[in-house]
């Protein structure tokens, strides 16, 4: 074999911080309590489209008769007339926070 030849090489003298820092452990709670924000997350946009669809469907003129599922007061048979981005409107003027909403489908 021939000669190889030299090379000239840096000491490493500082952190490298061009790449990500990254870590998995098995046992760690951390992947659940993502998978619990992310399932909120995914909850929360199918009662919005719920929602959206009980307002935009063709039964609605005035008011609809629904089935909720809240937080806070269980389920109720209540009867909506309008709906803001937050919030719906029931017909004896209570307001509901939409996030609070667990369940709801028409009656």
């Amino acid at each position: 074999m021939g000669k190889l030849p030299k090379v000239y090489v840096n000491k490493k003298s500082n952190k490298v911080v061009n790449n990500e820092e990254i870590f998995y452990s098995k046992d760690d709670n951390t992947h659940n309590n993502t998978l619990n924000y992310s399932n909120s997350i995914v909850n929360s946009l199918i009662i919005h489209k719920k929602i959206n669809d009980i307002f935009n469907s063709p039964n609605f003129v005035y008011k609809v008769n629904v089935m909720v599922t809240t937080k806070d007061e269980g389920e109720k048979e209540l009867v909506l007339i309008a709906k803001t981005s937050d919030h719906v409107l029931t017909i004896d003027n209570k307001v509901i926070l939409i996030d609070d909403i667990l369940k709801i489908y028409e009656k």
